[in-house]
């Protein structure tokens, strides 16, 4: 049996939004080992037609390829946007110990010494 393959999934979220509840639920539901939540950004991009201006938060997840529907499952279900930005990209090397602790962490059980 090989090991699941770590991949980095890349979303933005707005900024009046509570982005350490949604990177938590992602975390604790096992489809997330790590969300890092970047500082806030400007985003320009095209929508309905016309150049539009968001401030956002952009997410770097860390999980397994194994894991990405269930995680694309999640932030359907959780991201307060129709279309949330959800790109999938294969880790080429890594420190072997970081990779492993990914795999490790996104296989074990969710709930943490305090319970939550």
């Amino acid at each position: 049996m090989t090991e699941p393959e770590p991949v980095v999934v890349l979303l933005t979220f707005p900024t009046d939004g509570d982005v350490s509840a949604f990177a938590t639920a992602l975390v604790r539901g096992g489809e997330a080992a790590c969300v890092s939540v970047l500082p806030e950004g400007e985003s320009v991009y095209w929508w309905d037609g016309a150049i539009e201006r968001t401030r956002e938060r952009q997410l770097i997840v860390k999980t397994t390829l194994d894991k990405v529907e269930a995680l694309r499952r999640r932030v359907g279900a959780l991201h307060p946007y129709d279309t949330p930005e959800f790109l999938v990209l294969r880790v080429i090397g890594g420190d072997e110990r970081y990779l492993a602790w990914i795999q490790e962490a996104t296989t074990s059980d969710r709930t943490d010494e305090t319970g939550a």
